[in-house]
């Protein structure tokens, strides 16, 4: 049986939600509790098809013996329609097919106007942004000159721009904007640099020259950069997002059913954003108490790979989550891939500051301040390959291991690469294992959930 836990973007549950769930687990009498939560994603449908498929994969890996109970966690979050998840229907739209993505041969072809459909989505995740939306999208829309670069840069930049959230600790204080808004290029060097990054990950941009005189020839270019642009702010405010759903929400209800069911096992496990949504649910949890959370896995985790690094090594401080392992009676896993594009090429650009990616934690590679743990894993921990089905893992109690994926996790299209690809059955094993169950080998996905 699949349960639910549903929160709104400033992470409150929604009524019924978390009272639901704890009449289930005592009525089911389970003794285990794994709890998914999505990143992006394609709205609720999706995201159940994903935990049913997930946990799917991760149901036979457990005695038939195990009492084990599954929750997926709905927060408002949604993957740009352009950008499939691999082995799923992306959405249709009215004419048939997905909305502004068609894949070929040689790539993916993206457009670069804002398709309708992709923009009720955004104004649904986003309402009190939907004006800035509106002029991005009609702007797209038209001949580029130096006026309209200008305006949009003003209406995604005014998008973007949150009151400050959580920080995961490279910057040292909560940011406002992200830092590709504050890297000191011009509007057209920012939009240029975005549609030259789509190009480089193996995307073709399909749009015609449109612009004013002195324009022609890079106006296709310029309109697509902005699009990408767009699409990385509306990501890092969804990163902003995570982490209030995991502090706000996931973080009490933990706490609230830790002390419901004091002999409950408590799993967590994310993907992408999701990934951050678990991870800061941990500060809430009491320190110096036996944790009801006795593992967590991160799946191309989409936030800092320094988050829970004790000593920053390019600047005096700690990460945003450091001195929170113990709230974990158990292992943290940390699955990362090099194929993940979204997390290895755009999150980093995304993040940037300006006139600081190149410094101590890494002077050969401009961006080492602000890679993922979904690209990179968790700093200073020293990584192990992910093995097949059956592989004996040791894990240690309040400490993170780092498993390199990038065997399994490799599918994907551009421009994000194999940043959804976790639909693998090595991937359930590692949470199987973490989770200190009696285990078996099977992968025969047909067992109930």
């Amino acid at each position: 049986m699949l349960w639910t836990l549903t929160y709104d973007a400033d992470g409150h549950p929604a009524p019924g939600s978390v009272p639901n769930l704890i009449t289930n687990i005592r009525e089911s009498g389970i003794r285990d509790l794994v709890v998914f939560s999505h990143g992006w994603n394609n709205g609720a449908q999706q995201a159940t098809s994903l935990y049913e498929r997930w946990f799917g994969l991760l149901r036979p890996h457990l005695d038939v013996a195990a009492k084990v109970g599954f929750v997926g966690l709905y927060w408002p979050s949604q993957l740009w329609r352009d950008e499939p998840i691999p082995d799923f229907e992306p959405p249709t739209v009215d004419g048939g097919g997905s909305a502004g993505v068609v894949t070929t041969s040689s790539g993916t072809v993206l457009t670069s106007e804002l398709d309708p459909d992709i923009l009720a989505d955004l104004k649904d995740l986003f309402p009190e942004r939907a004006s800035n939306l509106d002029a991005v999208a009609g702007l797209l829309a038209v001949p580029v000159t130096q006026e309209s670069i200008a305006a949009l840069y003003r209406e995604i930049e005014a998008f973007s721009r949150i009151e400050p959230d959580l920080d995961d600790g490279e910057s040292g204080s909560a940011p406002t904007l992200p830092g590709m808004f504050t890297d000191h290029r011009t509007p057209t060097e920012t939009f240029e640099y975005l549609a030259d990054t789509i190009t480089a990950s193996g995307a073709i941009i399909d749009a015609p020259d449109v612009g004013a005189a002195g324009l022609r020839d890079v106006g296709a270019k310029i309109l697509a950069g902005a699009k990408e642009t767009l699409r990385q702010a509306s990501y890092w405010r969804m990163k902003q997002r995570a982490g209030t759903v995991g502090s706000v929400g996931l973080g009490p209800t933990v706490k609230q059913l830790g002390s419901e069911f004091p002999e409950l096992r408590i799993h967590l496990v994310g993907h992408s954003f999701g990934g951050r949504v678990v991870s800061f649910a941990l500060p809430v949890l009491p320190e110096g108490q036996a944790s009801p959370v006795k593992s967590v896995t991160l799946l191309q985790a989409a936030f800092s790979r320094f988050a829970f690094t004790d000593q920053l090594p390019f600047r005096s401080g700690a990460g945003a989550l450091a001195g929170t392992l113990n709230r974990v009676d158990g292992p943290i896993s940390v699955c990362y891939s090099k194929h993940d594009r979204a997390l290895g090429t755009f999150y980093p650009i995304a993040s940037m500051l300006g006139g600081t990616g190149a410094d101590a934690a890494g002077a050969t590679d401009p961006l080492a301040r602000w890679r993922a743990m979904g690209s990179h894993g968790a700093h200073g921990v020293v990584p192990a390959p992910l093995g097949p089905v059956g592989t004996t893992y040791q894990f240690g109690r309040h400490a993170i291991s780092n498993f390199d994926a990038s065997e399994y996790v490799a599918q994907g299209n551009s421009p994000s690469g194999a940043h959804s690809d976790i639909f693998e059955p090595t991937l359930a094993w590692v949470v199987a294992s973490a989770m200190l169950l009696p285990v078996t080998t099977s992968t025969d996905a047909g067992r109930d959930i």
